[in-house]
């Protein structure tokens, strides 16, 4: 490792935190921020090399080392530059990527075809792509605080002060306030939310004080949104293993856990939009210091990718009807993305018909022996109730023989046969996505086809109650 290379990074990114410093100070001055999103996004930018630091440190605790060489990562091609880069020329100005593995994956070994000549290649692998974005440039960061994140904050204020005010007084009442809230905070960014708001009301409404306090205290503020300074993202190819690798940070650092969402089977997202994302507190001594972590998998990103561009026409363009067809256009491009997806599940099931088969068939007791602990159904992703209907409806087209396994060695037992379809079903309801639209479905022309559709339109049908 060259020293004159790390003093070299470490320079320019000194040097570029003063200059975000000096952004950061322009804009308080000019009123644009108040004092406390001053304070917040000090904490963010200074010291940006140790805390890119902490960024590299927690991919290396959760992955290990890299498998294979590390590259810098264009963001106009959404791909990597060939040219290999090494750690010291890390740092916080540049992306890079980097691939990984995912140790203790519960898919490892399973997902494979047979070709010809005993060749075998892999369906489904345990690499995780992972991109490390560079720092988000102080200029975006207070657009995203004084536009669409403080529109939300506004929007969020009316609301808990108007529902407040309508359960005391009357609606009139909390239509009036609701309007001087918006009036006011349009015209100059405020973030202390409670006490212009009391001052608004003012006197003679003391018993609404404590319950609109305790109210708009629980809205996040629009600095405290902006927890994208330092991200990454990773790419898997199975959504059982992005949820694994959440699930195992969450377990190793329960006490820097900011916020986790997981919306793979989110199905009323209007856009059609699926990913994981975890909010992680880098910071130390007391700091927060938020670090995002999306999950996606492979196949939705290669499609999510093409509605870069229609993103961010939409966010500057003005004509409502020319953002409405770029909007549609993302939804087409999501909805693909999970047909896709899909499909290679369905793939899967194909392949994985006969091994789980061959090894029930040959266990010992209740015991999935090379399966063992997985799939692993979680209530958290569908309501016991589902799960249970979904193996009620499995078992009995089991015994109706309206599933069946073909081409079995010996003469299966009808629980035998229920063991192998059940399993494959919680295999389908922990991998593929949901979704709504009912003209479309995965080729149907095999016995794996059919059973897929059939579990996902039991899933069409729980969802539409």
């Amino acid at each position: 490792m060259s020293g004159k290379k790390v003093q070299d990074v470490n320079v320019l990114t000194k040097l570029h935190d003063e200059e975000n410093l000096a952004t950061i100070d322009n804009a308080l001055k000019s009123g644009r921020i108040d004092i406390a999103t001053h304070k917040y996004l000090i904490n963010l930018y200074t010291n940006s090399m140790d805390w890119f630091r902490e960024v590299f440190m927690c991919i290396g605790k959760c992955f290990g080392a890299p498998k294979a060489a590390v590259h810098a990562y264009d963001y106009a091609t959404d791909d990597e530059i060939s040219t290999p880069i090494t750690i010291s020329d890390i740092n916080p100005l540049e992306p890079y990527l980097v691939n990984h593995r995912l140790d203790a994956d519960p898919m490892r070994n399973q997902f494979f075809v047979a070709t010809k000549g005993h060749q075998i290649d892999l369906a489904v692998s345990s690499i995780v792509t992972v991109i490390v974005g560079a720092q988000k440039s102080i200029s975006r960061s207070l657009e995203k605080i004084t536009g669409k994140y403080y529109n939300d904050y506004i929007k969020d204020v009316v609301k808990s002060a108007h529902d407040v005010i309508e359960k005391t007084e009357n609606i009139e009442f909390a239509q009036e306030i609701s309007d001087k809230i918006y009036e006011i905070f349009s015209k100059s960014y405020i973030t202390d939310a409670s006490s212009v708001v009391l001052s608004i009301i003012g006197c003679g409404h003391e018993k609404l004080s404590a319950d609109i306090v305790r109210a708009l205290d629980k809205i996040k503020t629009p600095y405290a949104r902006l927890e994208d300074v330092w991200r990454i993202k990773c790419l898997f190819d199975l959504v059982p293993q992005a949820r694994t690798f959440i699930e195992r940070i969450c377990q190793m650092w329960p006490d820097k856990i900011i916020a986790v969402r997981d919306k793979f089977f989110d199905i009323t997202n209007s856009h059609g939009y699926r990913d994981a994302k975890l909010v992680l507190n880098i910071g130390k001594n007391g700091q927060v210091i938020p670090m995002e972590i999306i999950c996606q998998v492979r196949t939705f990103f290669e499609f999510e990718n093409q509605t870069h561009s229609a993103y961010e026409i939409a966010r500057k363009n003005t004509d409502k009807q020319a953002t409405e067809r770029l909007e549609k256009q993302i939804e087409i491009l999501h909805i693909e993305g999970i047909k896709k997806y899909n499909n290679m599940i369905r793939d899967c099931v194909e392949d994985l018909f006969d091994r789980i088969g061959w090894n029930i068939l040959y266990s010992v007791g209740d015991e999935d022996m090379l399966f063992e602990g997985f799939p692993k159904i979680a209530t958290v992703y569908y309501p016991q109730k589902i799960t249970d209907t979904i193996m009620e409806k499995v078992d009995n087209a089991v015994k109706n023989e309206v599933f069946y396994v073909e081409n079995a060695p010996v003469k299966l037992t009808k629980d035998q046969e229920a063991r192998i379809f059940r399993w494959m079903a919680k295999f389908i309801l922990v991998s593929a996505m949901p979704y709504s639209y009912s003209n479309w479905t995965v080729p149907t022309d095999t016995m794996a086809g059919k059973y897929f559709h059939f579990i996902m339109k039991e899933l069409q049908r729980y969802y539409k109650k």
